[in-house]
């Protein structure tokens, strides 16, 4: 499954004038390879090393200047040195040498365009590994967006009617069967086009299975010490049952883990984009700065792992409403995915406010900024009386509007806080979650 966006951020790369080398940032398998097999074919030449192979390695490793070494590629592969030539560097941490030589594609071979990507995770304990800081730059990739799987699997009509704005209330329902299936089964790229296939979950299933198995092979083959491969191992185990959690890092999973370990692991899992420590907000204006000092919310990178290692699959399947799932959190878990999938820069993540008062404790699920505003987005079931956070959080701010997701259709209504103050309530069907800013947008214009 192709993921359109970014192949299209990937085209705009390809014009730019002073380009870089390109760094594909993501989680293992999110389809970083697969997106760029189809990005070649806009150039005449596609040139894939995968630096995990000896036989590719070896171009590296013989202490030649990046004259040579492309002088070498391209005679091997039988290209052209005027054509117009891809070069993908896959699993590029591999070979700490290629990873130095991208400074100087930069700065000696800019007409080559030079993409390297790699699974993130081996890097993190070897210090002799640095990306050339300032001659390269990077592009996130995440897991397939609702939208995306929307375009894969419904017909024109229905996506046509997730595109415009306001959507249109008859395709509710069967938008709202859609983004059901979705959240059951996440973003993973294999995952997806497996159950458009063949409409099983359980054949989905042996591919999480080695999703985690891919994980756990990493932390044995490059931590550093026993013990910090037992806790990163026990990190990865118990992210899946504390997801969307606000978690402490001493005794994390039911452990006996010190704070110290759990925090290094945790943070090595993060850089890994396996996860998200999502650090809560305690202020309403701009800029957004996340408190550190405050426990953070977890975030995995994607909410079918989660649905499968948590078990929480048969629930899904038999419930309604998705708020009734796990207590809300699949739901909050989803909605946190979608608003990732709109940043393709890593460090554009999630932000939540809190306040935490003797007696008037509050908590807003997310925050989005639009334009000089910071909306609240509450995830809810219930009706606009019980949105006691919210109503806490639009008492002290100037935001003239507020979101809730829900499983019910688009509205508007005016709304008072207790002390009197009216603010626009606008409830949104879940499934436009990754259109917020959009639909926020479209309010503004409006009003």
């Amino acid at each position: 499954m192709i993921q359109r966006e970014a192949l299209e951020k990937l085209t705009d790369w390809k014009s730019q004038e002073n380009r870089k080398p390109l760094v594909i940032r993501g989680p293992r398998q999110v389809g970083k390879s697969t997106l760029v097999k189809e990005f070649s074919k806009k150039f005449d030449h596609f040139i894939s090393l995968n630096l995990d192979l000896a036989e590719h390695k070896r171009y590296f490793t013989q202490n030649r200047s990046l004259k040579d070494v492309l002088s070498y590629i391209l005679f091997d592969f039988e290209v052209p040195k005027k054509s117009e030539v891809l070069i993908f560097l896959d699993e590029i941490q591999e070979e700490p040498e290629a990873i130095e030589q991208l400074r100087y594609f930069y700065e000696e071979f800019p007409q080559y365009h030079v993409i390297a990507a790699g699974s993130l995770l081996e890097t993190l304990t070897n210090p002799e590994i640095h990306f050339p800081v300032g001659r390269v730059e990077y592009m996130v990739l995440r897991p397939v967006s609702f939208a995306e799987y929307l375009e894969s699997e419904a017909s024109e009509m229905i996506n046509e009617a997730y595109q415009s704005i306001p959507v249109k209330k008859e395709a509710y329902n069967k938008l709202l069967n859609y983004f059901h299936d979705y959240t059951l089964l996440g973003g993973m790229p294999e995952v997806l086009s497996n159950y458009i296939q063949h409409k099983d979950i359980v054949r989905c299933n042996k591919i999480f299975d080695n999703l985690l198995t891919s994980y756990l092979d990493d932390v044995e083959k490059y931590a550093g010490s026993k013990t910090e491969q037992q806790v990163i191992r026990h990190c990865i185990r118990s992210v899946f049952y504390e997801a969307n959690n606000r978690i402490t890092f001493q005794g994390f999973g039911k452990s006996n883990c010190k704070s110290r370990e759990v925090g290094e692991a945790l943070r090595s899992l993060e850089k890994a984009m396996l996860i998200h420590l999502v650090y809560p907000n305690t202020e309403i204006k701009p800029p957004l700065l996340p408190d550190h000092k405050r426990k953070p919310r977890l975030q995995l990178f994607d909410t079918g792992i989660m649905n499968y290692y948590a078990q929480l699959q048969r629930k899904l399947m038999g419930s309604d409403d998705l708020s009734d799932a796990y207590q809300g959190k699949v739901i909050e878990h989803i909605v946190g995915q979608e608003i990732l999938s709109t940043k393709t820069q890593s460090h554009h993540g999630l932000q939540f406010w809190v306040r935490d008062k003797k007696g008037s404790s509050a908590e807003i699920d997310f925050l989005i900024q639009i334009r000089e505003h910071i909306i609240p987005v509450e995830v809810k079931s219930g009706k606009a009386g019980k949105l006691k956070s919210l109503h806490q959080y639009m008492e002290i701010s100037s935001a003239p509007v507020a979101v809730r997701l829900y499983a019910g259709e688009m509205t508007e209504q005016e709304v008072k806080t207790p002390s009197g103050k009216t603010f626009t309530l606008l409830s949104l069907p879940y499934y436009l979650a990754g259109k917020l800013d959009q639909y926020v947008e479209w309010w503004l214009n409006k009003n």
